[in-house]
């Protein structure tokens, strides 16, 4: 999809196939976990015609997915640290 900001003008992946993707999960399992039928889910992926209400769970489900990451991150990192004997 094409987007007009001022004079220029973008192509912005949709946000079905980017949550899918970024899940690593298919568009009838994106279906499931936000229970809408998989015919919905297929139309928003392909017209990009997704209500608003929509529009902002898909982007909480992949800024939770950000944050989930994250904090799995700093987890392997406390866990390095912390079999490190102390050298004095």
């Amino acid at each position: 999809m094409e987007k007009t900001e001022g004079n220029s003008k973008r192509s912005e992946e949709n946000l079905v196939k980017k949550t899918c993707r970024e899940l690593g999960i298919t568009q009838k399992e994106l279906a499931e976990k936000i229970d809408i039928p998989h015919g919905t889910v297929n139309r928003w992926a392909s017209t990009n015609d997704i209500p608003k209400m929509t529009i902002l769970a898909l982007k909480l489900i992949l800024e939770n997915n950000k944050l989930k990451k994250g904090a799995e991150y700093i987890q392997k990192g406390l866990s390095i640290f912390s079999t490190l004997k102390p050298t004095v």
